[in-house]
């Protein structure tokens, strides 16, 4: 068989047309979605990123700014960041806030999320919203009518950021849902069992066709560069493309599906301030 290719790239800009839409409405009522993107250093991919970022803001009619930090003298640096957190939790006109990840080393960043508003945390990791690339594997298995409730969910990779939280997500549809690690043995033992295989990994083409049921739905979550330049994922795409029944590729699978649910979390902030200040302007009237 064939796998069927899941464009993310095409589910991405249906929700980002959706998310203009909504965010030219809120704007006619007076609020401009605004999102506030913290950089710490000069790494050439959080560049490339914070630039995607951005420009899909723009297109989406959200208002953007990219501050940067440098990542030298620690703990200036770091008070720096946490004093610009709390002056960006207290402006009315900022609705998310977004510290690109990764920090650097020296940088406490259970400190840099903790100092973060709940009610700005548009990448998700304090509750209130849906963490943006669990969000978007979600949205992949629903745009292509993947069943989830009853179906064996299998995720490769256990991190805060997307291991655990898509997890749970899928536990969340009604999945069965089997988590592996560095430390699981027998690695293809479990990915076999997998109607919907998630693979977050970090290890480049780690899983080959062998390790994939026939007809299973997979998922890439990882994105590498290779000796020859090319992006490659967690997932061998030529080898399980002949045995999977979807999977997603790399470049064009998830990763444009983690900035269109960044964009869907600003707009939500915004629209939550909204209807609080409209809850607010009621109650006195």
């Amino acid at each position: 068989m064939s796998a069927q290719r899941i464009d993310g790239t095409a589910v991405a800009r249906t929700i980002r047309a959706r998310v203009a839409a909504r965010a030219a409405s809120l704007a006619r009522q007076g609020t401009q979605p605004t999102l506030a993107v913290l950089v710490v250093g000069d790494d050439p991919a959080s560049r490339v990123y914070v630039r995607n970022k951005i420009a899909a803001c723009a297109e989406a009619g959200i208002r953007s700014t990219a501050e940067r930090f440098a990542a030298d003298a620690a703990d200036a640096a770091s008070t720096t960041l946490l004093a610009r957190i709390r002056a960006l939790n207290a402006d009315p006109s900022v609705h998310g806030i977004l510290v690109q990840l990764p920090l650097p080393p020296h940088f406490d960043l259970a400190a840099v999320i903790a100092a973060i508003a709940p009610q700005k945390d548009v990448d998700g990791f304090k509750g209130a919203f849906t963490p943006c690339t669990p969000q978007g594997v979600i949205a992949l298995l629903d745009a292509v009518d993947v069943p989830i409730a009853g179906r064996h969910a299998v995720v490769v990779g256990r991190s805060h950021i997307v291991g655990r939280p898509v997890a749970q997500l899928l536990v969340e549809r009604d999945a069965t849902v089997t988590v592996c690690h560095s430390r699981t043995k027998d690695l293809a033992h479990f990915t076999r069992q997998a109607d919907i295989l998630v693979v977050a990994a970090g290890r480049p083409r780690l899983v080959g066709a062998g390790m994939v049921r026939l007809g299973a739905a997979v998922i890439d979550v990882g994105i590498h560069r290779s000796p020859d330049g090319a992006l490659v994922g967690d997932v061998d795409f030529d080898a399980v493309s002949a045995v999977a029944g979807h999977i997603t590729p790399v470049p064009g699978g998830v990763g444009p599906m983690t900035v269109a649910m960044l964009l869907e979390n600003t707009l939500r902030a915004a629209e939550r301030t909204t209807i609080s200040r409209s809850e607010r302007t009621a109650a006195h009237v």
